[in-house]
């Protein structure tokens, strides 16, 4: 990694997180140059404008949840052990996740809907691909006979997705995690009672 990659990737390290917590809006120039040690000059001279910073800290604040649901759908077994793989990662890292200061796709989500196309665009993106990863785990559960034929499984990904982000909005506004793993309890009920065949 030459020189100039490396203050780039310093510069996301050290903006991402304030992106995430305080949102675009709420990120002003001197809290990006505090953070960094960095003049305004230095940080434009690397990413051309606050836009282009967000958009890669927005992607940089994702990659950890990527990974995570990668490694989840990679877990041995048949197709409803991985789902609930997936399920546990969040169970698992939503205490750090708050620390963080919450889902960096829902706080992005919220602010660029109807004011910041540029990263609106990249939240579709990720949901996009987080609906396929699970759709096609599903999809290959019912050519298996371990889905039951008939469930709609891209219905069934867009509702799991909107309860987990939800999940997280509602633990996140009233302060109690518990809110999270209930929501995660009813995802796992779900899958039990519309997905697993009788086998």
């Amino acid at each position: 990694m030459n020189k100039a990659a490396r203050t780039r990737q310093y510069i996301i390290e050290q903006v991402a997180p304030i992106f995430n917590r305080q949102g675009y809006a709420g990120t002003a120039l001197s809290d990006i140059e505090i953070a960094t040690g960095l003049t305004k000059g230095a940080i434009y001279g690397n990413f051309g404008n606050k836009d282009a910073l967000a958009i890669a800290c927005f992607e940089h604040n994702i990659v950890p949840l990527q990974k995570g649901l990668i490694r989840a759908l990679a877990t041995p077994g048949p197709c409803l052990v991985k789902l609930k793989a997936s399920l546990d990662f969040y169970r698992d890292h939503y205490e750090t996740v708050a620390k963080q200061g919450g889902c960096p796709l829902l706080n992005t989500s919220v602010e660029a809907d109807d004011t910041l196309p540029f990263l609106k665009e990249r939240v579709q993106e990720s949901i996009l691909s987080w609906q396929k990863e699970l759709t096609a785990l599903l999809n290959a559960g019912q050519e298996k006979n371990e889905i039951r034929k008939e469930a709609d499984t891209k219905q069934f990904v867009i509702s799991i997705i909107a309860m987990i982000e939800g999940g997280i909005l509602l633990a996140k506004a009233m302060n109690q995690a518990n809110y999270f793993y209930r929501v995660l309890d009813t995802i796992e009920w779900t899958i039990e009672r519309d997905l697993r065949t009788s086998k």
